[in-house]
């Protein structure tokens, strides 16, 4: 009740406002998404209040999630990663005439599932926050890891690569001064990178501006045919919601368990659950063709990892995907630092939080299907003004963080790099997940030992460290014999 009650206070609701819709609009275009979008509004969290940032960035993330089936569903193109599996059953409906009932489903779905997957982060946090407070160096230490190795292993493309990307994000990290010795690291002389590299400008280069240079290459058009059909019936009938119920509520089952996983996500309960709908099916081969459970079961389930996904970033401080790994440095721009204690240390942050996505949730029900006819005509604007007009954007974004030109080079750099990368089949997340996670890493690994007076046994004298790694080794053993990503969750539909 009190989280509500700071929820509702008119400054931190005008946040899960602009949040949630500025994450529906970033779910709606092709080519933005969470990631992009959390990047670019980081400097603006600046001169806020932690809970304040923390509203409204969280609204984003979940907002993305809304928006992101409108163009999967109209234009067969996806608004957001996680909603690539929609177009296929999305779009096909859209096709049939039946556009209303498939993006009435999936926001209904969605606020479902949404709730639901709050309604479980209120009530696991606490329970997780009195185990992991018994965690120490080694344990926390042994979990990075484990994250690290679940991430890359899902990771589209090669394993190999993945890792490799991994590597460098740590590189990447360790630029600036040595917090034990006081030394230059990788500094090779610039006074610049002597305080390291700048989150939002790495992560802004990256995913923001490599994605803005691919859809230019790409021109990605709209659909005239699709956009000029007059959507109707929004409301699903009966039978939609006898047909929708199951994999709904499975869908919210999936997607808060994998959201809780690391390296887990919203993309990944996305795929999962349109995997278990076509398997749990008396007509699989009615998916892929235009079948209303398509919709449903993953539409729920990418909302639903949302609310999963902060239970390690809060309780443990670990994040379980790169989203929150941007999260945890807006927390940790405010001088927060998430962990067992977060939820008596700011236990106002915690519950002002839950209280905003009961909140925006509502607004997202109320503000997604009303909006779409607007969000349609947003989409005719042409890449060739409205991309250069989003790289504008993050240029000013990355500048506003320290007033630097020099975070200007740094996200013109990561742009380029982000764009042979991803060409060159290379994944950019394990690089930005690794990288935020670096010197929280250092940290841990460095106390360990000083624990232990410099011997590695302390890894594995301990219970959880020792499990912990050993499932990460089995993880990279399993993908070394079989040489591939773990079945049912491949990301190249």
């Amino acid at each position: 009740m009190a989280g509500l009650e700071a929820a509702l206070q008119p400054i931190n609701f005008f946040y899960c406002f602009i949040g949630t819709l500025l994450g529906t609009l970033l779910g709606v275009l092709p080519g933005i998404g969470p990631l992009a979008g959390i990047a670019l509004l980081l400097p603006l969290t600046y001169g806020l209040t932690p809970t304040a940032a923390m509203i409204l960035l969280a609204g984003v993330y979940y907002g993305c999630q809304y928006g992101g089936s409108t163009t999967s569903i109209l234009m067969n193109v996806p608004g957001e990663v996680s909603s690539i599996v929609t177009c296929l059953d999305g779009n096909k409906m859209a096709k049939q005439g039946r556009a209303g009932a498939a993006l009435g489903i999936a926001a209904f779905g969605s606020f479902i599932a949404g709730t639901g997957g709050v309604v479980g982060l209120m009530l696991i946090s606490v329970p997780v926050a009195k185990v992991t407070v018994k965690f120490g160096p080694p344990e926390f230490f042994s979990l990075m890891v484990l994250a690290i190795v679940i991430l890359t292993s899902i990771s589209r493309g090669s394993t190999a690569k993945a890792m490799i990307m991994a590597v460098l994000g740590f590189i990447l990290s360790f630029i600036g001064i040595d917090p034990v010795s006081g030394r230059e690291r990788l500094t090779f002389g610039s006074i610049q990178l002597t305080s390291g590299i700048e989150l939002s400008s790495l992560a802004i280069g990256l995913f923001g501006v490599s994605e803005m240079l691919i859809n230019m290459e790409e021109s990605i058009e709209t659909t005239a045919i699709q956009l000029k059909q007059k959507i109707k019936g929004y409301l699903p009938t009966l039978k939609d919601w006898r047909m929708s119920a199951g994999p709904i509520t499975r869908g919210t089952i999936v997607g808060f368990v994998t959201g809780t996983i690391p390296g887990g996500g919203a993309i990944v309960a996305s795929f999962v659950s349109y995997a278990l709908e076509k398997r749990l099916s008396k007509h699989p081969e009615k998916f892929g063709t235009g079948t209303i459970e398509g919709v449903a079961g993953p539409e729920s389930a990418n909302n639903s990892a949302t609310s999963g996904a902060f239970i390690p970033l809060l309780t443990m401080g670990i994040p379980s995907n790169v989203i929150m790994a941007l999260l945890l440095g807006a927390l940790m721009i405010h001088g927060i630092r998430p962990g067992p204690l977060f939820l008596v240390e700011h236990k106002d942050i915690f519950w002002a939080v839950i209280g905003s996505m009961y909140i925006g949730n509502v607004m997202l029900l109320v503000l997604n299907l009303p909006l779409i006819p607007l969000w349609v005509q947003l989409l005719k604007v042409p890449n060739r003004i409205l991309l250069p007009t989003i790289l504008l954007i993050c240029v000013i974004g990355s500048y506003s963080v320290n007033n630097n030109v020099f975070d200007i080079l740094v996200m013109a750099l990561a742009g380029i790099a982000g764009y042979v990368l991803r060409k060159s089949g290379y994944e950019v997340a394990p690089l930005c997940l690794a990288f935020v996670l670096g010197p929280t890493m250092e940290n841990s690994f460095r106390q360990a030992l000083i624990m232990s007076d410099g011997s590695f046994s302390i890894f594995v004298t301990r219970p959880i460290a020792a499990v912990t790694l050993a499932f990460a080794a089995l993880a990279l053993g399993v993908l070394a014999i079989k040489g591939r990503k773990i079945p049912g969750v491949q990301l190249d539909t």
